[in-house]
């Protein structure tokens, strides 16, 4: 597996050019980190790469996954895993529910789905929680939950958009482990877009700094 930006320019709606002719390969397993201060248009990669780009946002380049171009094709088909600075969790459905959502149709079956859930649980630490409504759990809680959910959809590669920036300290460090080693070990390339400093370190990829 490997995601590809060849040739990534994308120019503002004020004309304002983010950033031009961007070359990445990703590796399956490997975590690449961007970084830049606010503004220079690191949220607005991973939109052009997940197929997010807002109106009036032009894009040039390629995005490749695997081998396919997916650059003109509409985000649910591209095979990309999101994963936002806010855990979102649907409110209405529990926890194991809202996994079950994200779980791939190539799943079929009720029991194997449900142990496909039941063993994501486990193995974000949530055994027994499954009935719980997502409200009840930590920060931290939730956070593994929305990772295990994104996982489930078995995506070809993962995109983070600063997803450990709401977190306070104390969780922050054991939940960046969690997520990114969860990554590695799923052997998909992701793309990390964050402002501090030892989360790319962590992630311990390459690490490119837009300016």
């Amino acid at each position: 597996m490997s995601l590809e930006l060849r040739h990534l320019s994308v120019r503002a709606p004020d004309g304002a050019m983010l950033f031009t002719d961007l070359d990445l390969t990703i590796p399956a397993g490997q975590v690449l980190t961007i970084t830049g201060p606010s503004g220079v248009g690191k949220s607005t990669l991973l939109d052009a790469v997940g197929g997010h780009l807002s109106p009036g946002f032009r894009m040039t380049g390629q995005v490749v996954l695997n081998g396919r171009d997916v650059t003109r094709l509409p985000p649910e088909t591209r095979g990309i895993g999101v994963m936002f600075q806010q855990a979102v969790l649907f409110p209405h459905l529990s926890v194991a529910d809202n996994l079950s959502f994200g779980l791939s149709p190539a799943v079929a079956g009720r029991a194997a789905r449900q142990a496909a859930v039941e063993d994501a649980l486990a193995q974000a630490g949530l055994a027994g929680m499954g009935a719980r409504d997502p409200a009840t759990l930590s920060g931290g809680q939730r956070a593994r939950a929305a990772l295990m959910r994104t996982l489930l959809a078995r995506p070809q590669a993962v995109l983070l958009d600063e997803p450990f920036s709401s977190l306070d300290p104390e969780r922050r460090h054991d939940i960046r482990g969690f997520v990114l080693t969860t990554i590695r070990d799923s052997g998909i390339p992701a793309l990390l877009v964050t402002h501090d400093d030892q989360d790319a370190r962590a992630a311990g990829g390459p690490v490119i700094a837009l300016t």
